[in-house]
């Protein structure tokens, strides 16, 4: 056996060893293996079994996998380092047959493939499946035809819901029809949704096996997504269906749905509601974020887990490394998108800057177009705004385009600059520009006047005449917390004796029950109902002001105004945001006084308006049928347009000055001192005592955490915690954040994984979406990938196209670089830039 075969050889039994088999002889061929689960061999026992990886002319087989029955359920077919797992796909295919078995992995320790041999091509894996997740993926028997000739008609929810509803009176008698529907809560599909899932068994039948709906925000891409799920479940081409949100807030809204729509037949939960028995389910929600986090989705689930894997909001919850997530599970794929892929059509691809933030958005819409098959840039189906306006189910905003004297000046080339005198009687100037705004430049006049003009503005509320129902997007949690407090006074003086400082209200992270806030908003009970009218259900808080908590995918219909009060360089943020407003909403659904609803003329929402207080739409060269351009109001006594003022300090400046007493030098050994071991020990203690820090780790809420430690336990006289400390005493080879810290001190995490395991996560990311077929350069391109990833110095060598500088190099030379194929020289350091975090390889 050569070295490679050797090499080969150890790495696949120990990813068989991880995913939870075990080795014993099969009676029937020396070279026959059959595994089950947490019970291992030591390699001495391994080789006695006389395991040929090459040895094929006898019809040996490298790996047979038994069930629990003893019948053979997968064959391993094994191949040395330097070979291709693919060479021996014929090879194994005969076996398996032979054997009577369905499913192949093909390997040669670093690259492998699972390959169902009744559904399509071999597929690339990062680690292999369990043995209950073979043994629950055989009982999935795909057949694509089914699928193509199931018939699909606007009934198809409702069918699952009620079934023998046509056969109820209530349906029966069309004046009594709209009743029966709302009353049942009833779903039907509009001819569009229709039309999208038709789309989808179309590109079965030509081949296909990943699908990308481009739906405007508010068409019912949930609902959709529905009908699609119950034909992969119903026609039997998937057991379980993976629903992947981007925000926490957004998976109890989605199961929530699919409850709705398909409890009948499948049961729909929320993973981290269900950690034991989600295996029960259909459906399983979950966060994108949460599978990723210190690798989750491959420690606790199988490649073979889920047959069909849906993305909502796919640019954003498969952007990135999250991609890895997404291609980790075998089978069917589809991704939900709002954010169409020609909304840049303006952006000069040919002469891209790093600078210009549309570059990033380019590159992440077509990753997303690449990731679902649509490298021709057309997704599976499209329906846009243009569409749902046009055909009457959405509304366009009315836009607000305000400006103040301070937002035109930072929005100008020059920017808002501050004339001073120093202290040596010199004129200094510090120019701003609206990416300052509410973080390095402040103005409450500014503010005052947005609120202002917001509410004097804003639409009212078609049945009680109250404020319209409101969100408003803010640059940081800290300006939310201004806005809000302005508003609220401002209420106060607007609607005496009416509110109580419930008018408005902060929603961002930093806020307890925020999650809750968002789902009371949307079923009108925030702080309170039915304020103005008693008979009219809507919330009494009227304006939520948020940063990022409610920018996509959250569903209030029944929204009338949407402020930006603050500027927005992302183009997919823009237009999520934007999409918040344009469902239509008849506001005397919330009414129960008969009398009043009566006496209202007209209670259908048929625009919203979108306040634009720094050009966003200017700047996104967007164009709407109704523009309104504000002339603001004039500034009042005490107000400022921002030409006067001064700046405020960032912190404490002395004046005096200072000397130098002594200095010592001592250089402390890689473990740290004992002190720093101890001081580790000791701030465990710290934070497990804080009930503050325990109640918000259980609840998920990490920006909450991590902004707690920051104020509250950090720099305090008595011990003078900080994050530098703490990596010092983890004596880690890599920089650690103080949200892994926190993990390893309430047991989420084992340990700290070293710089060196984090690598070989990140390569094999890379390995899963970039498929090399150059397999015997592996190697080369596992150290190029490690080396620009971990050395500053090599990544500006490599940039610079320095390559002299290679024969020098200490740890990355110019014959590993020539090692590297052609085009990985190019590729990985544009993957690296792209989707991987270099901070966490510093000390």
């Amino acid at each position: 056996m050569s070295d490679k075969e050797a090499t080969a050889r150890v790495k696949i039994n120990k990813l068989l060893e991880r995913a939870g088999w075990r080795f014993f002889a099969d009676p029937h061929g020396p070279a026959n293996i059959r595994l089950e689960s947490n019970v291992t061999l030591t390699q001495t026992e391994l080789d006695a079994f006389g395991i040929n990886f090459e040895k094929t002319g006898k019809g040996f087989v490298d790996f047979l996998l038994l069930d629990a029955r003893g019948f053979p359920l997968l064959v391993l077919e094994a191949k040395s380092e330097g070979k291709n797992p693919l060479v021996g796909k014929e090879q194994a295919r005969r076996y398996a047959r032979g054997k009577n078995c369905r499913f192949v992995i093909l390997s040669n320790g670093n690259l492998h493939y699972f390959w169902d041999l009744e559904r399509g091509n071999p597929y690339v894996i990062t680690s292999f499946p369990t043995p209950e997740s073979v043994v629950g993926y055989q009982k999935v028997r795909p057949d694509p035809q089914r699928l193509i000739d199931e018939p699909v008609g606007d009934d198809y929810i409702a069918l699952t819901q009620r079934p023998n509803y046509r056969a109820e009176a209530g349906w029966r008698n069309e004046a009594e029809r709209p009743a029966y529907i709302k009353a049942n809560k009833l779903h039907f599909l509009r001819p569009y949704q229709l039309r999208a899932v038709h789309a989808l068994q179309q590109a079965v039948k030509d081949g296909h096996d990943r699908f990308l709906f481009e739906m405007a925000t508010g068409t019912g891409k949930t609902l959709t997504a529905a009908a699609v799920i119950k034909l992969f479940l119903r026609s039997g081409n998937a057991r379980r269906v993976l629903f992947l949100v981007d925000r926490l807030e957004l998976e109890e809204q989605a199961r929530k749905a699919f409850v709705a729509r398909l409890s009948a037949d499948y049961q729909a939960v929320i993973y981290k509601e269900k950690r034991d028995d989600w295996r029960r389910a259909e459906i399983v929600v979950t966060t994108v974020q949460s599978l990723l986090f210190n690798n989750k989705y491959q420690r606790l689930f199988s490649p073979t887990d889920f047959d069909l894997v849906i993305s909502d909001e796919a640019h954003r919850s498969i952007g990135g490394n999250a991609r890895a997530v997404f291609d980790y599970f075998i089978g069917y794929k589809l991704g939900l998108t709002a954010t169409p892929r020609d909304y840049l059509k303006r952006f000069d691809e040919a002469k891209p800057t790093t600078r210009d933030p549309r570059e990033a958005e380019r590159r992440l819409l077509l990753d997303t177009y690449r990731t679902f098959g649509c490298e021709n840039g057309q997704p599976t189906f499209r329906y846009s705004l243009i569409d749902g306006v046009k055909d009457g189910y959405l509304v366009n905003p009315t836009v607000v385009d305000a400006r103040t004297g301070v937002t035109t000046q930072l929005l100008s080339d020059k920017g808002f600059v501050i004339e001073q005198v120093d202290e040596n009687g010199e004129n200094q100037k510090q120019t701003y520009k609206q990416r300052q705004f509410e973080k390095t430049f402040f103005s409450k006049a500014t503010n005052e006047l947005f609120c202002r003009t917001f509410l004097e503005h804003a639409l009212r509320d078609p049945v009680s005449g109250e404020i319209g129902k409101s969100i408003i997007f803010a640059v940081s949690q800290n300006h939310a917390a201004k806005l809000t407090q302005i508003l609220n006074e401002m209420a106060d003086r607007m609607y005496p004796g009416k509110y109580h400082s419930d008018f408005a209200v902060q929603v961002t992270s930093l806020i307890p029950d925020a999650q809750q806030f968002t789902i009371n908003f949307t079923n009108n009970n925030l702080l309170g109902s039915a304020n103005f009218l008693p008979g009219y259900k809507t919330s009494k808080a009227r304006v939520c002001v948020t940063v990022g908590m409610m920018t996509t995918g959250y569903d209030c219909p029944d929204l009338l105004n949407l402020g930006l009060f603050r500027p927005i360089f992302s183009p997919t943020d823009f237009i999520q945001i934007k999409g918040r407003g344009t469902r239509k909403h008849d506001f005397l659904e919330e009414l129960s006084d008969n009398a009043l609803k009566a006496s209202i003329v007209s209670a259908q929402k048929t625009a919203y308006k979108l306040f634009d207080f720094f050009a966003n739409c200017e700047y996104f060269e967007e164009k709407f049928n109704y523009d309104q351009v504000l002339k603001l109001p004039q500034p009042r006594e005490g107000d400022t347009d921002g030409n006067g003022g001064g700046t405020s300090p960032d912190g404490y400046a002395h004046l005096g000055q200072d000397t130098l007493d002594g200095i010592k030098e001592e250089t402390v050994s890689p473990e740290g001192m004992k002190v720093d071991r101890m001081f580790f020990a000791r701030f465990e203690e710290t934070v497990r005592d804080d009930a503050t820090i325990s109640a918000a780790i259980e609840a998920g809420q990490w920006d909450r955490v991590i902004d707690y430690v920051n104020r509250e336990v950090f720099d305090k006289p008595e011990e003078y915690y900080t994050l530098d400390k703490l990596r010092q005493a983890a004596a880690v080879d890599r920089r650690l954040t103080l949200r892994e810290i926190l993990e390893k001190i309430f047991g989420l995490i084992p340990r700290f994984k070293s710089k060196d395991e984090l690598l070989e996560e990140e390569f094999a990311k890379f390995i899963a979406d970039r498929k090399p077929e150059e397999v015997r350069a592996v190697p080369a391109i596992r150290n190029f990938f490690k080396a620009y990833a971990t050395s500053n110095e090599l990544r500006h060598i490599i940039d610079s196209r320095d390559f002299a500088y290679l024969n020098t190099h200490p740890a990355f030379t110019a014959s590993d670089f020539r090692a590297v194929p052609e085009k990985y020289r190019a590729l990985i350091p544009e993957y690296v830039k792209d989707y991987v975090s270099l901070n966490q390889f510093t000390l």
